[in-house]
């Protein structure tokens, strides 16, 4: 009579280490993966709405326990230099005495006069976080994009005041990496460019902007349209620089054919320096940042 192993097919008789080799596999298999740890998994396209909830909820959550009550938004282009970095960049082009280099030049001397906005935004960043951030209370704390030229130069502000200042900064198809001067436990990186506008405005209590390209333009024009059609609390919207602004949009003529209304000029000032945006601000708020 034929014992229980003979009657057992010769081919489900493996040996241990066959049996240990397909356990193997099956602990190494990404669909054993535990959910929350399966990186292909997060980053699948079934997994968006997950995806667009976690970059809701993270920044919320370091921000509540950071006791950050509300923001200054800072705005501007990212190919900004300071001055001496500026100043370098051209005597160096221009020592070179090449004619092929002529627009290189004329980019160099715009970028120079342009550097004074890097010291306008760096100096309103440090008198805005060196008068709110008192005492553990943080308000107005300065957000930008985190990266460079305004951007840096409005975390390096709060950073010379020896306050906090936030980084909100996105994966580009060239990679962003954060300025060296946001607050280290404050500076995020966003995947979705519509979750990063929404913690710009989220707890914001005004907005300033530099001169700016497409970025500047889009974050700045998406902010009075959400105003405009009360979607957000009316807040202080100060544009700095009159000469760029007033050439890049003409708004009296919006308002000559119709297209805006006499109130929506109210929406936004323009001044031509931090001290004057920061007297718009405590004007608006009677020198008292809001609960």
């Amino acid at each position: 009579m034929k014992s229980e192993r003979d009657r057992i097919p010769a081919a489900d008789m493996s040996s241990e280490s066959e049996q240990a080799g397909l356990l193997r596999k099956i602990l190494q298999s990404s669909s054993y993966r535990l959910a929350q740890e399966d990186k292909e998994f997060l980053a699948s396209e079934d997994l968006r709405p997950v995806r667009l909830q976690l970059e809701f909820l993270k920044p919320k959550r370091y921000l509540r326990e950071h006791n950050v009550r509300s923001t200054i938004v800072v705005f501007g282009s990212a190919r900004l230099l300071p001055p001496d970095h500026a100043e370098a960049r051209l005597e160096v082009l221009e020592r070179r005495a090449d004619p092929a280099l002529k627009a290189e030049i004329a980019r160099a001397r715009k970028q120079l006069e342009y550097s004074r906005y890097y010291v306008e935004a760096r100096h309103f960043a440090k008198i805005v976080s060196r008068r709110f951030q008192k005492e553990g209370r943080r308000d107005f704390v300065v957000v930008t994009g985190g990266g460079p030229g305004i951007m840096e130069a409005a975390n390096r502000g709060a950073y010379d005041a020896g306050e906090r200042s936030i980084g909100l900064n996105v994966t580009l198809p060239h990679e962003q990496a954060p300025n060296p001067f946001v607050t280290p436990e404050l500076c995020f990186q966003f995947r979705y460019f519509g979750l990063r506008k929404m913690h710009f405005l989220l707890r914001a209590r005004g907005l300033v902007a530099f001169p700016g390209g497409f970025g500047t333009l889009d974050e700045l024009f998406e902010t009075l349209t959400l105003m405009q059609t009360k979607k957000v609390a009316t807040m202080p919207v100060v544009l700095v620089g009159q000469q760029f602004w007033s050439r890049v949009i003409d708004f009296n003529f919006l308002l000559e054919e119709g297209m805006i209304d006499k109130e929506d000029l109210k929406l936004f000032s323009i001044v031509d320096s931090a001290d004057e945006a920061i007297t718009v601000l405590c004007d608006f708020y009677q020198g008292t940042p809001p609960e």
